[in-house]
């Protein structure tokens, strides 16, 4: 039985998708680039994605995710300019960017008082706090486990046993039997970060597949949803 539930945050209740459109637009404004086009977001969702999972295996670092992440953005669109002036400004609009995923509060609503509720993400921890407060969606949580914070990122092993020691502390001192991994379950939108991490850790998994995505048959979910309302079958 399920008594925990660790959701991601970025595009899993704050849209992240929906900020990088905006920032694109307002920043490349700012800064007097080429007007943003639909078809630019693509680009920096390629990008994005190969310095992300290039981050989950060790490669490169965090720091140097955000030396090089807008240079080689820029460069795939053709465009010169500092990479690492933009990241700036990227970053700074996003520690304030908070705009929810439908469904998200009506969810962590209905979640709260069933579960211990945790977030559970890779980041900056003041920007991923920050962000939750401003949506309205931070009060829901008992615990919020980010990467920068407790010094390990998903999908590694180390981040999920970090999560599960500090609920088995609070378990103890209230008296109460520890955690098992199977009665945690991890809800999220990566199927490399979210879903293969928990899957690695013995905890349950619910991806949200809200871009319809091709399943991958190397990996057991065990819940897939398209919607956030669908969670509530199984939760």
């Amino acid at each position: 039985m399920i008594k925990a539930v660790l959701i991601d945050i970025d595009n899993t209740l704050l849209d992240f998708d929906a900020y990088v459109r905006e920032a694109m637009r307002d920043g490349f404004e700012k800064f007097g680039l080429p007007s943003y086009r639909d078809e630019m977001y693509g680009v920096f969702l390629r990008v994005n994605t190969e310095f992300w999972h290039r981050l989950e295996r060790g490669e490169i670092t965090y720091g140097e995710l955000l030396r090089e992440r807008w240079n080689c953005i820029f460069s795939a669109l053709g465009i010169s300019f500092d990479g690492p002036t933009f990241e700036a400004y990227f970053k700074s609009c996003l520690f304030d960017s908070a705009i929810p995923v439908e469904g998200a509060a009506e969810l962590l609503e209905y979640l709260k008082g069933r579960y211990i509720l945790c977030a559970a993400s890779n980041g900056p921890y003041r920007q991923q706090i920050n962000r939750l407060e401003k949506g309205g969606l931070l009060p829901y949580f008992s615990e919020c486990f980010i990467s920068e914070q407790i010094g390990a990122s998903k999908p590694s092993a180390a981040f999920f046993s970090r999560c599960m020691d500090t609920l088995n502390r609070a378990r103890a001192e209230a008296g109460e039997e520890a955690l098992f991994p199977s009665e945690v379950m991890m809800i999220g939108d990566s199927l490399t970060s979210d879903i293969a991490g928990a899957i690695g850790s013995g905890i349950e998994t619910c991806f949200f597949n809200r871009d319809m995505r091709p399943l991958p048959q190397d990996l057991s979910i065990d819940h897939v949803v398209y919607t956030l309302e669908e969670i509530r079958r199984f939760l």
